[in-house]
C-alpha cells in the first residue's frame, strides 16, 4: 500500500514517482539511479525500486549501453493525450479565420456523434452569395454525415471496426440531388477520400450546396474532427473549388492536427 502524509493526506509514493520523471529534461534525456537518489534524497535502494516500477509500467526505459534510464513511451502517450484534451477550438480557430479570410468562403469545424456531424466552430464570409448556402446552420447545428464533406472526411478515416458499425446504422435518405445512398458506392467513396485526404460535397446534402473538406486527427492519426470550405454551385464548380481550394483547406486540417500532436 502506497505510503501517505498524515499531514496532507497526499502520497508520498505518487509524490516520489512524479519526481522522478519530473527530472528528465531535454538537454538531459538519461539519469542514472545514483544519480536520482542523491538528488530527490533517497536511499539508493528506494530510488531503484521506484525506478524499477516506473520501468514495468513503460513510463521509464532503460538504455541497454550505460544501463541508465529514460523516459518511457507512456510518458509520451500522456504527452500526447494532454495535446489532444486541450481546447480543439481553441487550436483550430486561428487556422479557420485565417482560411475564411484568405479565401472570403465560409468554414466550418464539425466534429462526429453517433452518424451525425456536429458544428462546432463557423466563420461565415460576407461576400454575396454565401448567404445562400447557410441552410440556417449554427454551432450546435446537426446533420448527416454521409451526405456532408465533413462527415465523409471524418468516416473515411475511422478503424475499420468502428466504420463497420457505424454503416449498419446509416440510413441512405435522399437528402439532396447527388446524395450517395447504396453503402457499396459510399464505402468506394470514403476509399478515394482516404487517398486524397480530401472529401467534396458536391449537392449531396442540398441543391446548389458545394464544399470540400479535411480531417483533423490526433496523433493516433484517428480522426476527431474535420472542416470544410463551402461554396453555392453559382460560384465555383466542383473542379474550380478543388483546384483553388483544395490545398489550402487540406494545409489548415493539417496544420490543426499537427498541433494535436499528428505527425504524418
Amino acid at each position: 500500500m502506497a505510503s501517505t502524509t498524515a499531514r496532507t493526506g497526499t502520497s508520498q509514493s505518487l509524490e516520489r514517482g512524479l519526481a522522478i520523471l519530473s527530472s528528465y529534461h531535454a538537454d538531459r534525456p538519461l539519469i542514472g539511479v545514483s544519480e536520482l537518489s542523491r538528488e530527490l534524497d533517497l536511499s539508493r535502494s528506494t530510488a531503484h525500486r521506484y525506478v524499477t516500477t516506473l520501468a514495468q509500467l513503460g513510463y521509464l526505459q532503460q538504455d541497454a549501453v550505460s544501463k541508465r534510464y529514460r523516459l518511457g513511451p507512456k510518458v509520451l502517450d500522456l504527452g500526447f493525450s494532454a495535446l489532444s484534451a486541450m481546447d480543439l477550438l481553441e487550436i483550430a480557430a486561428p487556422h479557420l479565420r485565417k482560411l475564411s479570410d484568405d479565401t472570403q468562403r465560409t468554414v466550418n469545424l464539425a466534429i462526429l456523434e453517433g452518424t451525425d456531424v456536429v458544428y462546432v466552430e463557423r466563420y461565415r464570409a460576407s461576400r454575396p452569395g454565401q448567404q445562400e448556402i447557410d441552410l440556417n446552420l449554427h454551432v450546435g447545428a446537426r446533420l448527416p454525415a454521409y451526405c456532408t464533406a465533413m462527415g465523409k472526411a471524418i468516416l473515411a478515416f475511422l478503424p475499420e471496426d468502428r466504420l463497420a458499425k457505424l454503416i449498419r446504422r446509416i440510413d441512405f435518405e435522399e437528402r439532396g440531388p447527388n446524395t450517395i445512398t447504396d453503402a457499396t458506392a459510399f464505402r468506394e467513396e470514403l476509399s478515394r477520400i482516404r487517398e486524397t485526404a480530401l472529401a467534396v460535397n458536391d449537392e449531396e446534402l442540398a441543391y446548389g450546396l458545394r464544399s470540400i473538406a479535411a480531417p483533423v486527427l490526433s496523433h493516433t492519426g484517428e480522426p476527431v474532427a474535420a472542416l470544410n470550405l463551402a461554396v453555392h454551385r453559382t460560384m465555383a464548380s466542383m473542379d474550380e473549388l478543388l483546384a483553388h481550394y483544395g490545398p489550402r483547406v487540406t494545409e489548415a486540417a493539417g496544420a490543426i492536427s499537427e498541433s494535436l500532436g499528428h505527425r504524418p
